[in-house]
C-alpha cells in the first residue's frame, strides 16, 4: 500500500529562513487548524497533542527561526524531532500536565511517578498501551514525573483497522492509581489521527 504521508523530516524539507519567516504567519494559521483535532484533553490538567510530519515541521522550522543557529542547528534539530513523527503503525502524543500554581504544580507531579507507562487507547475490544519515548527517564529517581511526556502507541494491522472504522469509539486515558481519567475521542479526532496509520 502505498501512501504520500511523510515519516521523517529531511534537511531537504527545511526552508530557508528568509522564505520561512515571509510565510511564517500562513503557516502558523494553517498549523493551527492542522492542530484543533490532535488536542485531546483527559481530566483536569491533562492534554495529549498527537503529532504528525506536519506539527514536527513546524516545531523544527520554529526551532531555527527563534534560535538562528543556522546550518550548525539543523541536524540536532532533525534528531531531536524526528522520532516523534508517526512512522505509519504507531500515533504519538506531546502529553502535558499544566497546571499554573507551581507550588500546586510539584505536589500534583511528586505523586505522578510512572505516569508515562499508563497511558491507554481503548477501542473495539482492543487496548493499545502507550510506550513511553525513550529519549530521557520522564520519572526522576525519587518518583516525580515531567510535565511533558512523549508518548508513541503501536499498532497491530487489526487495531489500525479497527481504529479507522468510521465512527468507532476510542476511549484515551490514563490507568495512573493518581490520575485514573479517560475520555472518549471526538469524532473529528479520531479520523484526524487514523490518517496516520498506514
Amino acid at each position: 500500500m502505498t501512501t504520500n504521508i511523510k515519516r521523517e523530516v529531511t534537511r531537504g524539507d527545511i526552508l530557508p529562513m528568509e522564505v520561512y519567516e515571509a510565510e511564517r504567519r500562513d503557516w502558523r494559521r494553517k498549523l493551527a487548524e492542522v492542530k484543533r483535532d490532535r488536542r485531546v484533553e483527559v481530566g483536569p490538567v491533562a492534554t495529549f497533542y498527537f503529532e504528525t510530519y506536519l506539527t514536527m515541521w513546524y516545531q523544527i522550522q520554529e526551532m531555527l527561526f527563534i534560535e538562528k543557529g543556522g546550518e550548525d542547528q539543523i541536524p540536532d534539530e532533525l534528531a531531536a524531532y524526528n522520532p516523534l513523527v508517526p512512522k505509519g503503525d504507531e500515533l504519538v502524543a506531546t502529553v502535558m500536565f499544566e497546571i499554573d500554581d507551581p507550588e500546586r504544580r510539584e505536589r500534583f507531579l511528586a505523586g505522578l511517578g510512572g505516569v508515562e507507562d499508563t497511558a491507554f487507547l481503548k477501542f473495539a475490544g482492543s487496548t493499545v498501551t502507550g510506550v513511553p519515548e525513550a529519549d530521557v527517564d520522564r520519572t526522576s529517581a525519587a518518583g516525580k514525573a515531567s510535565s511533558v511526556q512523549f508518548v508513541h502507541f503501536p499498532f497491530t494491522p487489526d487495531q489500525a483497522a479497527a481504529f479507522k472504522v468510521a465512527g468507532a469509539e476510542v476511549v484515551l486515558g490514563f490507568s495512573h492509581p493518581a490520575y485514573a481519567h479517560m475520555t472518549v475521542l471526538p469524532e473529528p479526532a479520531r479520523a484526524a489521527l487514523a490518517a496516520d496509520l498506514g
